[in-house]
C-alpha cells in the first residue's frame, strides 16, 4: 500500500505527532454522571478534620501551588479542594493530571462535573504534551493536582514528574494525604479507598516544598525522595 493509500486516520497521526486521550462513550458519561452525583451525597456526609501545621490554610497565600496526594487517597480530594478553595483563595480554579487511558477518560469526566479542568497523560502515554498544558495552567493561575505514584504505580513510589514540573515552574509542591477511620479497600494496584458514609476523616497539609530552577541531578533526586519521606509520614493505613 502506498502512502496515497494509508488510512487518512495513520496519516494525521503521523502528521501531527499527538496522541489523542481515550474519551468516554454514552455509558462513560452515565458513569461520570453518577460518580458526580454519589461522591458529593457521600462528602456531605463525611465528618472532615483539617490538619495544617504550617498555617497553609489560615494564610493569605496567592499563587498556584501543586498538590501531591497519593492515587489511592483521591476520594476526599475534591473535599480537600474545596475547602482549601473556601478558606484561602475563593476564585481560584484547578487542574489536575489524568492518564489518557480509558479508565483516566471516566476519572476525567467525573472531575469536570466537580468544576475541575483534567489535563490528559501519563509517563507513558502524552507525558509531554500533558506537562506543556501543567506549566501553561500554572502561569494562568491554575492550582494543579497530581498523584505522584500514578497512574499505574508502584504505589506508594514517587515518580519524576511532578519534581521535574515544580523546577520548571517555580511553583511549590504541597503534600496532601487523608485518613477515613471507615472505609472500604479495594483489589486494585493502589488499594484505592473509599470512606463509609458518616466516617470521620482527617486531611493533612504538609509544608510547601520548592523545587530551584537550578537544581542538579543529585539535588533533584534528594527531594524526590524528601517529598516520598514526607507523604509516607502523613499516611496511614
Amino acid at each position: 500500500m502506498s502512502a496515497a493509500d494509508s488510512p487518512p486516520t495513520q496519516a494525521r497521526k503521523k502528521t501531527s505527532g499527538r496522541v489523542i486521550p481515550d474519551k468516554p462513550k454514552w455509558h462513560g458519561e452515565l458513569a461520570a454522571l453518577t460518580l458526580s452525583a454519589v461522591g458529593k451525597i457521600l462528602n456531605k456526609t463525611l465528618r472532615i478534620t483539617f490538619a495544617d501545621p504550617a498555617g497553609l490554610l489560615t494564610s493569605n497565600y496567592a499563587e498556584p501551588v501543586i498538590f501531591a496526594t497519593w492515587h489511592n487517597r483521591l476520594a476526599l480530594s475534591m473535599a480537600t479542594w474545596e475547602e482549601f478553595r473556601r478558606r484561602v483563595q475563593p476564585n481560584s480554579q484547578l487542574a489536575a493530571l489524568i492518564s489518557a487511558s480509558k479508565d483516566g477518560a471516566l476519572l476525567a469526566r467525573t472531575l469536570e462535573r466537580f468544576g475541575v479542568q483534567p489535563v490528559r497523560g501519563s509517563s507513558s502515554r502524552r507525558g509531554a504534551q500533558a506537562l506543556l498544558e501543567l506549566t501553561s495552567l500554572l502561569q494562568k493561575g491554575y492550582h494543579v493536582a497530581i498523584t505522584p505514584d500514578g497512574p499505574r504505580g508502584p504505589r506508594y513510589v514517587v515518580q519524576d514528574g511532578i519534581i521535574g514540573l515544580a523546577q520548571m515552574t517555580g511553583f511549590p509542591i504541597v503534600p496532601v494525604s487523608n485518613f477515613s477511620a471507615r472505609k472500604f479497600q479495594m483489589s486494585s494496584w493502589d488499594r484505592f479507598q473509599l470512606p463509609l458514609p458518616f466516617s470521620r476523616c482527617t486531611v493533612t497539609f504538609a509544608p510547601m516544598l520548592r523545587i530551584p530552577r537550578n537544581a542538579s541531578e543529585d539535588e533533584k533526586k534528594a527531594l524526590k525522595s524528601e517529598l516520598q519521606r514526607i507523604l509516607m509520614s502523613m499516611t496511614r493505613d
